[in-house]
């Protein structure tokens, strides 16, 4: 699957795995030394913890249309989110994937879906 910015054409990944699974969805990057391809979704999802991970990473709480509703950059091991009631999605990426220039409210273009 590829996520692309619409507003600046910022390709965020090329090879996002997707977790729906109850036992994807729970192990996440638990565990993992690198990152699943280029990052993953996790769907459903409201929140996140980064226990067991080894490194940080960038966290971009969608709904289901691909609207921003929060973006966690440099969200390192050992931490919790909160809960984002109006997110059903996470898009999890490498440490400093997501560039400052995208913010909440932005929407982002899914494809080969």
């Amino acid at each position: 699957m590829r996520i692309e910015h619409k507003e600046t054409n910022t390709v965020l990944g090329e090879d996002i795995r997707v977790f729906t699974s109850f036992i994807d969805r729970l192990r996440g990057l638990m565990f993992r030394r690198e990152m699943v391809g280029d990052g993953l979704i996790i769907a459903p999802c409201t929140s996140i913890h980064n226990c067991f991970v080894f490194f940080p990473i960038d966290a971009v709480f969608i709904d289901n249309d691909y609207k921003i509703v929060k973006i966690l950059r440099n969200f390192k091991p050992w931490r919790f989110s909160w809960i984002y009631l109006k997110a059903r999605k996470v898009i999890e990426l490498p440490d400093g994937k997501v560039p400052l220039t995208i913010k909440v409210g932005d929407q982002l273009e899914v494809s080969g879906v």
